[in-house]
């Protein structure tokens, strides 16, 4: 069963088929998910009546801290782990099929991009190439190694060097996909000095403390008048998830057919509201199949009639209701 099941997630093509396949995942978590399915139980819910997906409920992100969120049957062959300042509680996600993720965003790299061989590709992860178990840093390298350009790499603070590579790059016409962690990108830009024309950049967000936070449009802004751009390119992932959304300008997402957003009332967890209302996001990504597909985040942000979204925010430090029934387990 869990074999076809695998198989039925890259070959969602409708709104039909993704329901037909989150109903089985759900049914398959609710009994071999052990957090999951006393998560349900606490909140009284009789998992063989869910029969909807609006009906699914949603585990907090907050419990991939305290928890080991995966299936009973599958031992991990990776943990990932989300970064963090120092002394906080770093969420664990505890991956039995690494080929899933890779077959996701492969995937989902195509879906939006294309032949990723037509690009060369380019991480400037600093704060996540410093630590282990970074999800992001395990994809771009990925990327890097699928896309067969000798200029392909990463770097990590040694910005005049990317500078020169960047205008080797452009003298060649090369398409270039730049993904950067937002500080670090706007240390990049501070440095530049000519426009780029075959030069995509993408944001994966995270100041890390490193400078003042601002707004997505800021940023953008900031972005492509020192890069010479019309648009800046945004990736929506997390430690979490093993599927991405892709934002190609003004911070509009979109997902890829195995993966869905909704928004739920931040003053009642359990309320899915109806589309092209803002409230607390709730993701839906089936390839984590093997930990919980359904996951309710800290983001706030809109979700539109034609299943696109964009990110307003987080919650503050203050917990959602419906986490605290496991956090003292």
């Amino acid at each position: 069963m869990i074999n076809k099941l695998i198989n039925s997630i890259f070959c969602i093509k409708d709104g039909i088929s993704f329901e037909k396949v989150a109903l089985e995942i759900f049914h398959y978590q609710s009994k071999h998910n052990l957090v999951y399915a006393e998560y349900i139980k606490l909140l009284g819910i009789n998992y063989k009546k869910i029969n909807t997906v609006n009906d699914i409920p949603f585990l907090p992100i907050e419990l991939f801290k305290t928890h080991s969120i995966i299936c009973s049957d599958k031992p991990e062959q990776k943990i990932f782990t989300s970064s963090g300042t120092t002394g906080s509680t770093y969420s664990k996600h505890y991956v039995a099929e690494l080929g899933i993720y890779e077959e996701s965003f492969k995937k989902a790299f195509q879906l939006f991009y294309g032949d990723i061989k037509k690009y060369c590709i380019i991480g400037l992860l600093p704060s996540y190439l410093e630590r282990e178990g970074s999800s992001l840093v395990y994809m771009v390298d990925s990327l890097i190694k699928e896309s067969g350009n000798a200029n392909s790499g990463f770097y990590l603070h040694n910005l005049d060097e990317l500078i020169e590579k960047l205008d080797v790059l452009e003298n060649k016409q090369q398409t270039t996909l730049l993904m950067g962690v937002t500080y670090a990108l706007l240390d990049l830009a501070d440095k530049i000095k000519k426009p780029y024309k075959n030069l995509i950049v993408m944001e994966t967000g995270g100041m890390k403390g490193k400078r003042q936070e601002m707004t997505r449009v800021e940023l953008h802004e900031i972005l492509s008048e020192k890069f010479g751009l019309s648009s800046i390119h945004s990736e929506y992932g997390m430690t979490e998830l093993l599927s991405q959304a892709y934002s190609k300008e003004k911070g509009i997402f979109k997902c890829p057919p195995w993966m869905k957003v909704m928004a739920y009332d931040p003053n009642d967890p359990l309320d899915i509201l109806d589309t092209n209302k803002s409230g607390g996001i709730n993701i839906i990504d089936l390839a984590n199949i093997h930990s919980c597909s359904f996951i309710q985040t800290r983001d706030l942000g809109h979700v539109y009639v034609d299943g696109s979204f964009e990110i307003h925010g987080r919650f503050d430090n203050s917990d959602i209701r419906g986490c605290n029934l496991m956090m003292g387990d």
